[in-house]
C-alpha cells in the first residue's frame, strides 16, 4: 500500500536490512505499544514471554490491520509517522513520514475511507482508500483533543469523541463536513456501536460510567455505572457482550449490549487496564496496564487474572494475528 500525496510531505521507505533483522520469526506473536519508550514488545502467546523487542516512533498509541490484513499499521503520534508490520510475526514491512499526530486510526466499515485523529493539533485527517493507495481528503478542525472513532455500518458517518470539550462530532464522510456536535460528559474516550448501531457507547474516562447515546436523537438516554475511568471497549465476540476497561478503578466491566446494564466486573487487576484483545477461542481477554509496565492474560470463564508479562513503559496498543472477530466494525 502506498500514499498518493505530494513527496515533499511523505515519503515511504523500506527499513534497514539490520532493524528488519531484530525482530525474530516467531509465528503470531502478540505486539504491544510501549507508548512512553517508543518501543515495541513482540511476545510469543505460547511461552508468554518477550522475545522481541525493538524502537519504533515517538509515542505508538494505536494500531490496526489493513482490510487484507497484510499489514498492521501502528501511529506514531508524536514523531508523525505509520510504521508497517508483517500482522503476524510483527517485524517490521515500511514506514511512512509526514503523516502529522496520527493517534487514533481507524477505516470505515467499506474500507473506502482511512480516519486519523490529531489529539495534540485538535483536528481529523480524512483519507480516500482505493484498496491500495490512500489520498488526503480533508483536514477537519475539532477541538479540543479528538481521540477515538467508531463508524455507522454503512459507513457514511464516522464519530469522534472530543475529550476536553466533553461532546462527540458526528462527520459526514462523503462531503467530509461537520454534521453536528453533542455534550456527553467528562473526557469521552473510546467509541462502541450497539448491534444494529441503535446505542452508541462511551466511555467516561473523566466519570465512572459510560454513556449510552441515542444519536439519530442526539441524547444520552441512560448511563451504566461501571468505575472510575472507564476508557475503551473491545467486543467478546458473542453477539451481546463489551468489555470496558476501567482505567482509574483498575477494573474490567462486562456490558450486556442489548439490555445496556453492567452484568459484571473483573477485579484483582494491576493499575491502568486500558486496550483489549481476545483469543480465537474467546477464552483469554488480553489487556495492557498502562500505569504498570505489565500486560495481563484474563481467563474470562473465571475473570480471573490469571498471568502477567513485563513489556515497557505505558503499554497501549495490542494485537495480534490470530484474534476473535469483531461483531462491530469499530475495533478497539
Amino acid at each position: 500500500m502506498r500514499l498518493s500525496v505530494p513527496a515533499r510531505r511523505l515519503h515511504a521507505g523500506l527499513l534497514t536490512a539490520a532493524m528488519v533483522a531484530a525482530t525474530p520469526a516467531h509465528a503470531d506473536n502478540v505486539v504491544i505499544l510501549n507508548s512512553a519508550e517508543a518501543s515495541i514488545s513482540l511476545i510469543d502467546p505460547a511461552t508468554k514471554q518477550v522475545v522481541s523487542k525493538y524502537s519504533v516512533g515517538k509515542e505508538p498509541h494505536h494500531l490496526m490491520a489493513t482490510p487484507d490484513n497484510k499489514s498492521l499499521i501502528v501511529a506514531n503520534s508524536v514523531s508523525n509517522s505509520l510504521f508497517f508490520l508483517d500482522p503476524k510475526l510483527g517485524t517490521i514491512q515500511r514506514r511512512v513520514e509526514n503523516i502529522e499526530d496520527p493517534y487514533q486510526i481507524g477505516f470505515s466499515p467499506d474500507n473506502r475511507w482511512f480516519v486519523s485523529t490529531a489529539l495534540r493539533l485538535d483536528r481529523v485527517d480524512i483519507y480516500r482508500y482505493d484498496g491500495r493507495d490512500l489520498t488526503p481528503a480533508k483536514r477537519l478542525p475539532l477541538p479540543a483533543m479528538p481521540s477515538h472513532i467508531a463508524f455507522t455500518r454503512d459507513s457514511r458517518t464516522a464519530f469522534i469523541s472530543l475529550q476536553v470539550s466533553g461532546e462527540i462530532a458526528a462527520i459526514d464522510l462523503a462531503t467530509q463536513t461537520l454534521l453536528w456536535k453533542m455534550k456527553v460528559g467528562p473526557a469521552p474516550a473510546g467509541l462502541w456501536m450497539t448491534p444494529g448501531d441503535k446505542y452508541m457507547l462511551v466511555g467516561m474516562t473523566g466519570g465512572d460510567y459510560v454513556a449510552v447515546v441515542d444519536w439519530r436523537q442526539r441524547t444520552v438516554v441512560k448511563r451504566i455505572h461501571t468505575g472510575r475511568g472507564a476508557h475503551n471497549f473491545r467486543s467478546l465476540v458473542d453477539g451481546k457482550h463489551v468489555a470496558v476497561s476501567n482505567r482509574v478503578e483498575s477494573t474490567i466491566s462486562i456490558i450486556d449490549e442489548d439490555a445496556l446494564t453492567n452484568v459484571g466486573d473483573i477485579t484483582g487487576l494491576m493499575p491502568g487496564p486500558d486496550d483489549m484483545e481476545l483469543t480465537a477461542d474467546k477464552r483469554y481477554l488480553w489487556v495492557t496496564f498502562r500505569f504498570a509496565r505489565h500486560v495481563g492474560i484474563i481467563d474470562l470463564t473465571t475473570r480471573q487474572l490469571v498471568a502477567t508479562i513485563p513489556v515497557g513503559r505505558s503499554p497501549h496498543g495490542i494485537y495480534f494475528y490470530n484474534r476473535a472477530p469483531l461483531t462491530a466494525p469499530n475495533g478497539a
